[in-house]
């Protein structure tokens, strides 16, 4: 049974009902919605195909709104593509008007006011590169062209050497998040995130709005402010993602490797959950078969602890969606059955929920001890399950809740599988219930050693004082 998670951008190649069905089939645990690409038609009826999909195959898919950020992107071009050659000069404006030979457009108004002569301005993910000549301060800035190419429309800009003054929410983000709360989501992702502050606000506005179970943040972690604050930012979300393509660009891309292996580390010190992402598997965009090297990627990855590993192009306008989850699938299911162990973590301590933690801690120990098939907890706030998961332990996550948007967030939690369970009354009834539904699904057998977790009385949130281990 797979433990590391797999996230899949849903486009034109996936966005209907066949190909999301197929992708669910083939193992997509969370579907990731792109705000900086398709009209809000598109995403309600990905939403909606999502919710009825998972009801009718009986699982629990999650769905993540991808909020475009204060990403600095070229308006539409003229002829849907142009040529830049090294060495000509190229007028950027701040003007809403198309690209064109000589002229690149771009949305973000206060770009040749940031924007100094002599620095970087980087396009299509660091493909294209130009140096600043020089600005008018008001609407443009001349720049030579480095490194040239085909430059087509809506292409994010990188600019590593310059100070921004972008704020953190844009005006599109937040008519995104006014129709993404509105729809059964579980995971809303803010990119470009640089402090702890930028966390904080976008749950302010995700809390202005009305309903008992909001939906949780992924950070993405892709600008060098949010490497230096890190710990804050993770401290302040609820999971965090390393956006590789934008991250390997805004610094040395020799120093991503490392990077992230120390943020998967730190967010699994702090029971966060942790995605991996950026051309994980690009070559299966045309191909039929990853590369070596996009191979190792994956390997390395879950390797790391990572909980899940995102697709990005590869299923949204790739030729090959499902076979390359298909595939992605076996590499994890292969290195995770492989026996080589996680590198141990420190866990932060949690003052608030020390009882619980403890009882956690205890409960994972016992289970590598005695080599147990199952854990099992019961949860409405979904901490346990978040808890339990960052010990990556070898045995089964089974997670029961009463709450079945918490059992879709759970979708993105290493390791855990979760099971809609109404009956909290008895605890000792509720184990047997329990046990039952394991059984009968063949996740463990006689013989094999189970350990529950819970909280007596039944159904306290975030009251876990209980270890039990059993026989089957």
């Amino acid at each position: 049974m797979r433990k590391t998670k797999i996230v899949a951008t849903l486009g034109p190649a996936s966005a209907n009902e066949t190909a999301i069905r197929n992708l669910m089939l083939a193992g997509v645990n969370v579907f990731r919605l792109n705000f900086s690409h398709g009209s809000y038609d598109i995403h309600e009826s990905s939403v909606k195909l999502i919710d009825k999909l998972n009801e009718e195959l009986g699982l629990h898919v999650a769905t993540l709104a991808d909020l475009s950020g204060p990403k600095i992107r070229t308006r539409e071009v003229s002829g849907d593509s142009m040529l830049l050659t090294a060495g000509e000069e190229i007028t950027i404006t701040t003007r809403d008007e198309n690209c064109s030979p000589g002229l690149i457009s771009v949305n973000y108004s206060g770009f040749a006011e940031d924007v100094k002569e002599g620095e970087d301005i980087l396009l299509d993910d660091g493909k294209l590169l130009l140096k600043a000549l020089g600005s008018n301060g008001l609407d443009e800035v001349r720049a030579k062209v480095v490194q040239g190419g085909l430059l087509s429309s809506r292409k994010g800009i990188n600019l590593p050497r310059t100070m921004l003054r972008l704020p953190s929410l844009s005006d599109k983000d937040l008519r995104d998040l006014d129709f993404i709360m509105n729809r059964n989501v579980q995971w809303i992702a803010l990119s470009f995130v640089r402090t702890a502050e930028d966390i904080e606000l976008l749950r302010k506005k995700i809390n202005s709005y009305p309903g008992n179970h909001p939906p949780r943040i992924v950070a993405k972690i892709e600008k060098p402010e949010a490497i230096d604050n890190a710990e804050a930012i993770i401290k302040a979300s609820d999971a965090i993602m390393i956006a590789r393509g934008d991250l390997g660009v805004e610094i040395p891309q020799e120093q991503v490797p490392v990077i992230q292996k120390k943020l998967v580390k730190l967010a699994i010190a702090s029971s966060k959950p942790v995605i991996v992402a950026t051309q994980m598997m690009e070559g299966m965009i045309t191909g039929m078969r990853p590369t070596r090297a996009e191979v190792s990627d994956v390997a390395n990855s879950v390797l790391d602890g990572a909980d899940a590993l995102m697709l990005s192009g590869e299923t949204s306008v790739g030729l090959y969606p499902v076979q390359t989850v298909e595939t992605m699938s076996r590499i994890i299911s292969d290195i995770e059955n492989s026996g080589i162990p996680y590198q141990e973590v420190q866990h932060i301590e949690n003052q608030d929920r020390r009882i619980s933690d403890s009882v956690i801690m205890a409960a994972c120990d016992l289970a590598k001890k005695v080599n147990a098939s199952a854990l099992i907890a019961m949860t409405h706030t979904g901490y346990s399950a978040f808890r339990i998961a960052s010990h990556r332990p070898a045995s089964g996550i089974f997670i029961f809740s009463d709450n079945p948007k918490m059992l879709r967030t759970l979708s993105l939690v290493w390791g855990v599988t979760g099971t809609y369970f109404g009956k909290f009354t008895n605890t000792d009834a509720a184990m047997l219930e329990m046990r039952k539904s394991l059984v009968s699904r063949g996740y463990v057998g006689e013989g094999n050693y189970i350990i529950y977790i819970s909280s007596i009385p039944i159904g306290q949130p975030g009251k876990t004082n209980m270890l039990k281990l059993s026989t089957i």
